[in-house]
């Protein structure tokens, strides 16, 4: 864990691939205990609100609420404020260098499955893409989130043709580093101030080595 920003209020943090933001395991280290310790460690009352959370083998900025009227904001007033930038790192090429993907997911047990807008259980997932740079076999991708699903971008893009680099899940397991995306952007008004804010950190897995 790496501290980016902190004020009385809120306190944004660089997560490394493989470290979960939350564990049901008492042996497994996880973000929301590091940052206890962290604020236990500085004499100063413990409160972790998650605002946004990455998946355990993602990379990238957490923002974390640290009292109870902050975390309140950013999930009713502010929430629309928050704007989530990635980078990925995807099998091939793709035909169109920036496109709006619109699909409908449903949650199967730890999955995202694209399905048919008329089931009743899908949710509209809305994300756009801007092709960085290529290669003959990998293409490096800015991803927008504009709704916020479980697993959206990794299950979207592989749904596309072009899964993330390292994706078991939804992809090959053909690359040995940690899976190739990282929530390298992440900008929000701050709840007491009303001042806009941004932070952007270089990933850092090596599935970026790639391109």
């Amino acid at each position: 864990m790496k501290i980016l920003f902190e004020d009385k209020d809120i306190l944004v943090v660089y997560k490394e691939g493989g470290l979960p933001v939350q564990s049901r395991s008492f042996s497994q280290i996880d973000l929301e205990t590091l940052v206890a310790n962290y604020e236990r460690e500085k004499k100063e009352p413990v409160f972790v609100g998650l605002i946004n959370r990455l998946d355990q083998p993602v990379e990238g900025i957490v923002l974390i609420g640290k009292n109870q009227k902050a975390t309140r904001d950013f999930s009713t007033k502010l929430s629309s404020k928050i704007e989530k930038t990635y980078l990925a790192v995807v099998e091939g090429t793709l035909d169109k260098k920036s496109d709006e993907l619109i699909d409908y997911l449903v949650k199967d047990k730890n999955v995202s499955l694209v399905s048919d807008k008329n089931n009743k259980n899908a949710k509209k997932s809305v994300l756009k893409y801007k092709v960085l740079k290529e290669n003959e076999k990998y293409s490096l991708l800015e991803v927008k989130l504009l709704t916020g699903r479980f697993h959206q971008i990794r299950c979207q893009l592989s749904h596309l043709g072009h899964p993330i680099v390292g994706d078991r899940k939804y992809g090959k397991d053909d690359f040995k580093g940690k899976i190739g995306l990282c929530a390298y952007s992440l900008a929000f008004i701050h709840p007491t101030t009303g001042k806009k804010m941004e932070f952007k950190v270089e990933p850092q897995n090596e599935a970026f080595t790639l391109i």
